[in-house]
């Protein structure tokens, strides 16, 4: 009973039955007015018409449009209008205006250093292409003075990062798509507690979707009541808006400047495995300590400053000892951000750079693989070069109509040579890229339409950098816990679930 009474009143029962309510409302109208239903009709068709030109003229992957002019064709009366609300991605001019000023604060703030770049270029062609990409087109620098340890575990991750949030001195910056109540939470917020006390300027971002079912309505006043200043990014409202698409996907930690995280792990239980929801869950992290830091530190001020409406002294939070202190080199380290307001998918072309450029292997593990014709073609082509490409993705999946839709894009992947393997104990969240034990990429960019083209993300490229064979050892001792999907595998599945999934994958780009 008091399970039903909280479903009944909780925040996203609320949201979903007030969208529904205005949709039975707009179609309560058209049949009240039945005897105006043809020039309704007829409207609808234009508005349809007019949306499809929308859609093919902008600069969307062509899967995402073919997913959505289908059911505008199938449903012209609401296709249309259901495409104004839910499937845009664009902001208004003063948004625009607010972001692009924010944007060009970021550029200057990120200093760049023109050595670097002359220095991996003398170290290979390939490697600076891919690093000058991510400068000139995500506007963020590569770095030296920077040590890096990758985390092979949600459980190691956490551990890491409870230690090093014990030892801030001047600020934390948290920035998480998840938060739920339970011993990973409650254990990070006793840390943030004791730090407001000791004069600690503490700031957390959180999403508002992704935290929904997880923290309570407001949640946020509560944190600040405990001096912990927080934004809640894209607050969900219980009306039909086109800005439900666009989520904060980006898991960051940063501490005095000095010391960052990302990775795949959010700040809920499930992540270190304290409670089961899909078997076992295996993710990664990565950690920094130096100069590559500011860039993270940069990317969290960016966002702080966009949802609060400020404009504050990016310069205050530079510690000058993350440039000053002599750091044992690392390789090359260059963090990097992507957003779906610039026509500009960075995540989708770093990742397509390593696999086009890849010679002898490329080790991937992703949560979902849901992907267009430019990254389908990519993988195949290595594979078909003689490239070594692997992907593991979950055997127990976290959404089982997102996860057929995965095991669609098996047949064609796997008959063009790509090895594909799924994480038999149970959900595999990691999002590494490892390839010819040289370049790597850790972050929270799924592939998938929605983290490549839809959500906020982040990710660090690596390149000659220590953390590239830890990667790879990892990638492959995971090996050992997944079972190959074969040709033989595929072709023996029934008729009809090919059939269903075949009908999902026409609507991949939505889900």
């Amino acid at each position: 009973m008091k399970f039903v009474k909280k479903l009944l009143f909780h925040r996203a029962t609320f949201v979903f039955y007030s969208i529904a309510i205005q949709l039975l409302v707009l179609i309560w109208v058209i049949f009240k007015f039945k005897e105006y239903f043809v020039l309704f009709y007829g409207l609808s068709i234009v508005v349809s018409f007019f949306v499809i030109l929308l859609i093919l003229n902008n600069k969307s992957n062509p899967a995402y449009k073919i997913a959505w002019i289908i059911p505008i064709l199938l449903f012209p009366i609401f296709g249309g209008l259901f495409y104004i609300f839910f499937g845009r991605n664009k902001l208004n001019r003063l948004t625009k205006k607010k972001m692009k000023s924010i944007s060009s604060k970021s550029n200057e703030a990120l200093c760049f250093n023109d050595n670097i770049l002359e220095e991996i270029q003398s170290k290979s062609k390939t490697a600076v292409n891919q690093s000058r990409y991510i400068h000139n087109y995500a506007n963020c620098p590569p770095y030296i003075n920077t040590s890096t340890k990758y985390l092979s575990s949600g459980e190691e991750a956490f551990e890491k990062l409870k230690e090093e949030l014990k030892n801030a001195k001047h600020f934390i910056f948290l920035e998480y798509f998840i938060i739920n109540d339970g011993i990973v939470w409650n254990s990070i917020l006793d840390i943030l507690i004791d730090k407001v006390k000791a004069g600690v300027d503490v700031r957390l971002i959180y999403d508002d979707v992704g935290c929904l079912l997880t923290l309570p309505h407001r949640y946020y006043k509560k944190l600040e009541r405990l001096g912990i200043k927080c934004c809640v990014f894209n607050p969900l409202i219980p009306l039909l808006s086109f800005r439900l698409n666009n989520r904060d996907h980006r898991k960051i930690a940063i501490i005095d400047g000095y010391t960052g995280f990302t990775g795949g792990m959010n700040l809920a239980d499930e992540y270190i495995n304290a409670i089961e929801k899909y078997g076992h869950w295996k993710d990664s992290a990565i950690m920094l300590k130096g100069e590559a830091v500011w860039s993270l530190t940069v990317i969290f001020l960016s966002m702080w400053d966009y949802l609060k409406g400020i404009s504050e002294d990016f310069s205050k939070f530079r510690n000058e000892a993350a440039f000053s202190d002599s750091i044992c080199p690392d390789g090359y380290v260059q963090p990097f951000a992507d957003n779906p307001l610039d026509d500009e998918p960075v995540g989708e072309i770093v990742y397509l750079n390593m696999i086009n450029k890849a010679k002898k292997y490329i080790y991937i593990t992703t949560p979902y693989l849901i992907i267009g014709n430019e990254m389908t073609i990519a993988l195949t082509s290595a594979a078909k070069s003689g490239v070594d490409v692997r992907i593991i993705t979950p055997h127990i999946p976290d959404k089982r109509l997102v996860h057929s839709v995965t095991r669609s894009f098996y047949r064609i992947l796997v008959e063009s040579g790509v090895k594909i393997y799924e994480y038999t104990p149970g959900f595999m969240h990691s999002k590494i890229y490892v390839a010819d034990d040289a370049y790597g990429v850790v972050g929270t960019i799924n592939m998938d339409f929605r983290s490549l083209y839809l959500h906020f993300e982040c990710g660090i490229w690596l390149y000659e950098n220590s953390c590239i064979p830890a990667m790879k050892a990892d990638f492959l001792k995971t090996l050992d816990k997944c079972r190959q999907i074969t040709l033989e595998d595929i072709k023996s599945l029934k008729w009809y679930k090919v059939l269903i999934r075949l009908v999902l994958r026409v609507f991949a780009p939505l889900m």
